[in-house]
């Protein structure tokens, strides 16, 4: 019995795919810089096993990489975590930075958004009165 099994049944490379929506490419990405706090395990015929803790681990570092996380510090929060316990303060604080930096990018684009909608807004009155006018318009 190989060590993905006795975590449950071993996942194949392509159902890690469809359970974390990585590709099977990003997936081989993945394992070759270290993102992954345990071993994945071979079969005989050198197909990647997975278990489920694989997934668990794979889905947090994608959301931490869809939110922004460079690799590198992603690539750090992973040696921290695969080290085990003692090393929670500088975890928490590699979190911290990145959930500030993940606010700060949610406030400019709320900013934004209200410009938008003002914007949008504009159009909206100025199309239903039949006016064009007030309009930026590019020509002369």
């Amino acid at each position: 019995m190989t060590t993905a099994e006795t975590h449950g049944k071993a996942l194949s490379i392509g159902e890690v795919s469809e359970r974390t929506g990585l590709s099977v490419h990003a997936l081989r990405f993945y394992e070759r810089e270290g993102l992954l706090i345990g071993p994945v395990h071979r079969t005989p015929g050198g197909r990647r096993q997975y278990t489920s803790s694989n997934v668990d681990w794979l889905q947090i570092c994608v959301k931490l990489r869809e939110s922004g996380m460079p690799l590198s510090d992603l690539k750090r929060f992973t040696e921290l975590v695969r080290q085990g316990p003692g090393n929670e303060a500088e975890r928490l604080r590699l979190l911290d930075d990145h959930r500030q930096r993940v606010e700060a990018q949610i406030q400019a684009l709320e900013e934004c958004r209200s410009v938008i909608a003002w914007k949008v807004d504009v159009y909206a009155e100025h199309l239903a009165r039949g006016e064009a006018g007030g309009l930026w318009d590019p020509t002369p």
